[in-house]
């Protein structure tokens, strides 16, 4: 084992090697238990533990400073062969960023809004191209910044738990980490309708819906996670084999219908207009409780987050005040090239 360790190593480009060696020697240190992100090496597993418990294990720009080049590192590391991450105190995988934090800076004029933002998506990039098997243990919330940790890679774990959403709509922002690929992918127009309404996926229905790649019992993720850990050189089909062999044994919620099944027929046909306008016109052209509970929404980020978190009065003050008073060269203005600072990924 160890001379294969080191004829691997002697692959590797120097800088690269450097860096395993120096990752090898950091990870061989005791672990800083009260950080706001935890990363050890156990085994052949390179483990990523989220921190930060009475915030939901909220994602701010100092633990996206860890996290990325710690999943560069393990990329190269000829002995790590997988990535778990996880999220502390029972309640959260990941709630979100931490909209609070850059919404202050924004408002100040102070760079940690962008910075922030560039480096969230570079990360979430970072894990959709990464060449090793990566697994998400979303048990919990999972919302927003917490999908972007997750859904992007390889695998995704939800349990009872798990609650899903991508709630941007809610303070006006787009459906970002990502959300503009991996949401049109799913079934029919569920993508859309989960996007503009932020609707709340639970448990099984967020593996039922093609966000989750399993189903596993909270209570079995421990065992779980010991059996990635002791798992000899594994390939994406030994993980796939084991977390199967605990998907098939998880019996809660087993039996239920999909919480949209019932709606999946008006949600293709109400959501497959081709703008906005159209899905609204067509929403309250249908007037069924069904479609008339989804004009309830709106947009426009720093008042959206005062509305929401802020002064929690639930009622922004929107610019555009209306759907009709966006115009087409807004929208463009949104989507103008940033010049040097546009993100190169």
């Amino acid at each position: 084992m160890a001379a294969r360790a080191v004829g691997r190593l002697r692959r590797l480009k120097p800088f690269n090697r450097l860096q395993v060696i120096l990752q090898h020697l950091k990870m061989s240190k005791h672990t800083d238990l009260t950080g706001e992100v935890l990363l050890e090496k156990k085994g052949g597993a390179g483990i990523i533990t989220l921190n930060r418990p009475k915030a939901l294990n909220a994602l701010n720009h100092s633990m996206i400073q860890q996290i990325y080049p710690q999943i560069k590192t393990w990329e190269q590391d000829p002995e790590t062969f997988l990535i778990i991450i996880k999220g502390t105190g029972g309640k959260a995988f990941c709630a979100g960023g931490d909209i609070r934090a850059i919404t202050d800076a924004g408002k100040a004029g102070d760079r940690l809004a962008q910075d922030f933002f560039r480096g969230e998506y570079t990360l979430n990039n970072a894990i959709g191209t990464c060449r090793k098997p990566y697994v998400a243990l979303i048990d919990g919330i999972t919302m927003g910044g917490g999908v972007g940790l997750s859904v992007h890679g390889h695998f995704r774990v939800a349990t009872e738990k798990t609650l899903f959403a991508m709630p941007e709509t809610a303070i006006g922002l787009f459906p970002d980490v990502g959300g503009g690929y991996f949401l049109p992918r799913l079934s029919g127009k569920m993508g859309y309708y989960l996007a503009l309404t932020g609707f709340r996926l639970k448990g099984r229905d967020v593996l039922k819906a093609g966000i989750a790649t399993h189903f596993v019992e909270s209570e079995k993720l421990p065992a779980l996670e010991k059996d990635l850990i002791a798992l000899k050189s594994p390939s994406k089909e030994n993980i796939a084999d084991l977390l199967n062999s605990y998907h098939v044994k998880s019996k809660v919620d087993q039996e239920k219908n999909f919480v949209l099944d019932e709606h999946m027929e008006k949600i293709n046909s109400l959501f497959s207009a081709d703008s906005m306008e159209e899905i609204v016109k067509k929403l309250k052209q249908d007037g069924s409780p069904f479609a008339t509970k989804q004009l309830e929404k709106g947009h426009d980020f720093y008042e959206g987050v005062r509305a929401v978190l802020v002064d929690k009065d639930h009622s922004p003050r929107w610019k555009p005040a209306a759907l009709e008073e966006v115009s087409d060269e807004f929208v463009d203005n949104c989507f103008k090239p940033l010049g040097n600072n546009d993100l190169k990924l």
